[in-house]
């Protein structure tokens, strides 16, 4: 195994690797049995450490002593393995679509330790949650109308909570496209959730928010606006049982702060002019030379953070408002449950993703081009990159022992297919055949776009089972 090592003219980026990875990296033969078997790439994952993420929650809620409930945000990873683990720690699971909600209750999920929080509602998502009694996050108006025709079909009553958005900070409105205005949102319900309203066959129950960004500030303002908004409704004859404050929350891929600066002072120079290209095509991945200087911002996961999960989330609940009071003082004194819906953080740990170099080749730049059997959707997010390094298992000894600077390209016939757009410095140049380890890659790397375009297969998503220590290929199974 090799853990690349990086010359003077790259910077590096080190993941934190867990000990079940290391582990398995250093079974050389096992791995490569596992793509013979079942091909090119394999997505290898863990339940364990899912395990661990969401015991370091539950301690800070219940150091907290808060009524809560941490939903596991399915469509960070679509296997099924963590749905079941989910149900066995009797974590509830946040659906983001049919199939998930479908899934789910096949799952044996608690129909209250679900959500429905999906951007689209068709009629066919809404009538099982409906008839399966589980929570509805409203966004809009009509789906608040599609919800209660089919309420009303039923002849129940449907459960929901309102999405809201538009939490003043600092003067200004936070923008989202998702989730009635939270100055409106009082004036929704009062005026349409009476027995005499609009909407009378739903049932209102709580507050739900998700924000983009990691501000702990922002956080604890929406939290607070939330609660007040909560003290309004509670005045007119609505409880609100809950507040979720969504997920997002930060996690930290990198085992050094310092190679996090050095490479976004080094990507800036080189979109500078002032140094060589450290990206495929001088990409900026978000930074920009308008008028001689740097535009804009890295458009990508803040990969390190010192504030990391239950961290994050201790600080958001201790923010103070205005009277001084902590939020989670605010939510015990009101009796409000707290919930949350982590998805990547809680799979941090739980994943890598293994590919076989096919070739090797050197472009018409005098590039080095290692191709691999996968394709760009197989590890994409919204990020514009993913900015860890790679592991890479030389499984053939070649004379070359050179250190060799590349980009891992991919199967698709486009121009764009580069799976990593940072040029990464190898001890050698790979032959074929060697193995690619891209690590912790389980949130949202692995399925979030991912694609069978030119009819490729999907990644095999394979589990290494419980107190197995992954010997042979009898210690791994096919999610189910």
């Amino acid at each position: 195994m090799n853990i690349e090592k990086k010359i003077d003219s790259l910077p590096r980026l080190q993941p934190k690797i867990s000990d079940w990875i290391l582990q398995l990296l250093r079974k050389e033969d096992v791995l490569n049995q596992l793509l013979d078997k079942w091909g090119s790439p394999v997505n290898l994952h863990n339940t364990l450490p899912f395990e661990e993420n969401y015991l370091e929650y539950e301690k800070v809620l219940n150091d907290f002593e808060l009524d809560h409930m941490v939903l596991f945000a399915r469509k960070a990873n679509k296997c099924r393995r963590f749905v079941r683990k989910a149900q066995t720690l009797d974590i509830g699971v946040d659906t983001a679509s049919l199939e998930e909600l479908k899934q789910s209750l096949e799952c044996g999920v608690n129909n209250q330790k679900l959500v429905v929080t999906a951007a689209i509602k068709n009629k066919q998502l809404i009538q099982l949650a409906v008839k399966s009694n589980v929570l509805i996050i409203l966004d809009n108006w009509d789906e608040a109308v599609l919800v209660q025709e089919v309420a009303e079909e039923h002849g129940v009553k449907a459960k929901v909570g309102i999405r809201v958005s538009g939490f003043l900070v600092g003067g200004e409105k936070l923008y989202s496209r998702f989730g009635f205005d939270v100055a409106e949102a009082e004036s929704f319900v009062i005026d349409n959730f009476r027995a005499d309203g609009r909407f009378s066959g739903l049932e209102y129950s709580g507050v739900h928010f998700h924000l983009n960004g990691y501000s702990i500030s922002q956080r604890g303002e929406a939290l607070l606006q939330s609660i007040e908004l909560a003290e309004k409704l509670d005045q007119t004859g609505f409880n609100t049982k809950y507040i979720d404050i969504g997920g997002g929350f930060l996690m930290n891929y990198l085992q050094n702060e310092s190679d996090w600066l050095e490479f976004q002072e080094e990507l800036q120079d080189a979109v500078l002019g002032k140094s060589r290209s450290i990206t495929f095509g001088n990409d900026g991945l978000g930074f920009q030379l308008i008028d001689g200087k740097i535009q804009g911002k890295l458009n990508s996961y803040p990969f390190w953070n010192e504030t990391s999960k239950a961290t994050f989330l201790q600080k958001i609940l201790s923010y103070s408002s205005s009277g001084g009071k902590k939020l989670a003082e605010l939510l015990r004194k009101k009796k409000i449950q707290l919930r949350m819906e982590p998805g990547r953080s809680l799979l941090d740990q739980t994943g890598m993703t293994i590919a076989r170099v096919a070739f090797r080749k050197k472009d018409s730049n005098g590039d080095w081009l290692v191709g691999l059997e996968m394709n760009m959707t197989q590890m994409a997010s919204s990020s514009a990159d993913f900015l860890l390094d790679p592991c890479v298992i030389n499984l053939k000894t070649e004379p070359s022992t050179e250190q060799v600077e590349v980009y891992f390209t991919g199967a698709y016939c486009l121009e764009r297919d580069v799976l990593l757009k940072r040029k990464i410095t190898l001890n050698r140049l790979p032959a074929i055949g060697d193995l690619v380890i891209f690590i912790n890659t389980a949130g949202y790397m692995m399925h979030f776009f991912e694609s069978n375009a030119h009819l490729f297969p999907l990644a095999t998503n394979l589990f290494l089972k419980e107190n197995f220590s992954g010997d042979n290929l009898e210690d791994f199974e096919e999610d189910s």
